[in-house]
C-alpha cells in the first residue's frame, strides 16, 4: 500500500461523520445510518482503484456511493412506519392497540454522532438539519427527491455535483428542489 493509498484511506475515514449524518437524514434511523455509512466506506475502500480525481472530488464520489446504499435500503421491503403513522387513536378513550416494533420508528440520534462543524453559526444550522421533526418530514419525500434536497440544501453540493451524483441533469435537480419548496397560499 502506497502513501497515497494511506492518505485516501484517512480521507475516507474522515468522511464517516458526514456520511452518517447524511444517511440519518435519508433513512431516519440511527442503526441503519451507521450501517449505511460503514457500507459506503467499505465499498469506496474496495473500489478506490475506480476513483478518478479528474472526474470529481473523493467526497462527491463517496457520497454517490452512500446515496446508492441509502436508496437500496429505502427500496427494502421491511421499511419502518413514518412518524405520522404513529399518531393517537382516532376517538377519545379508544385503545391504541399493540405498539409497533422499535425498528418501525423514525429515531432520534445524538448530535455528537452527526455534527461535524465547530463554527457556532454553522453548528446552529447543522443542528436544524438533524432535528427529529426535520428528519421525519424528509421521510415524506420520495427517496431520490429526498437525496436531492439533502445534497443541495443541507450539504451544499452544487447542482452539477448533485446531478452527477444522482446520474441526472442539473435541470432535473433544480426542478426537484423547486418541487420541495412551499407554495404561497392565496
Amino acid at each position: 500500500m502506497t502513501v497515497a493509498d494511506n492518505d485516501r484511506l484517512a480521507d475516507l475515514e474522515a468522511l464517516r461523520l458526514p456520511l452518517t449524518a447524511y444517511a440519518y437524514r435519508m433513512l431516519g434511523a440511527s442503526s441503519e445510518s451507521d450501517d449505511a455509512a460503514q457500507e459506503a466506506i467499505l465499498r469506496a475502500h474496495r473500489h478506490l482503484d475506480r476513483f478518478d480525481p479528474a472526474r470529481g472530488s473523493l467526497r462527491t464520489w463517496v457520497f454517490r456511493i452512500a446515496t446508492n446504499v441509502c436508496l437500496d435500503l429505502l427500496r427494502g421491503t421491511a421499511r419502518r412506519a413514518l412518524s405520522v403513522d404513529l399518531g393517537p387513536a382516532s376517538a377519545d378513550g379508544a385503545e391504541l392497540g399493540a405498539p409497533r416494533p422499535a425498528n418501525r420508528f423514525v429515531e432520534p440520534m445524538p448530535g455528537s454522532r452527526l455534527l461535524s462543524v465547530t463554527d457556532p453559526a454553522e453548528l446552529v444550522i447543522e443542528r436544524e438539519t438533524v432535528r427529529l421533526a426535520f428528519v421525519a418530514a424528509l421521510q415524506h419525500l420520495p427517496p431520490r427527491q429526498r437525496a436531492t434536497l439533502i445534497l443541495r440544501d443541507v450539504l451544499r453540493f452544487s447542482a452539477a455535483e448533485t446531478a452527477a451524483l444522482l446520474e441526472t441533469s442539473p435541470a432535473a435537480v433544480n426542478s426537484a428542489i423547486v418541487a420541495c419548496s412551499p407554495r404561497p397560499s392565496g
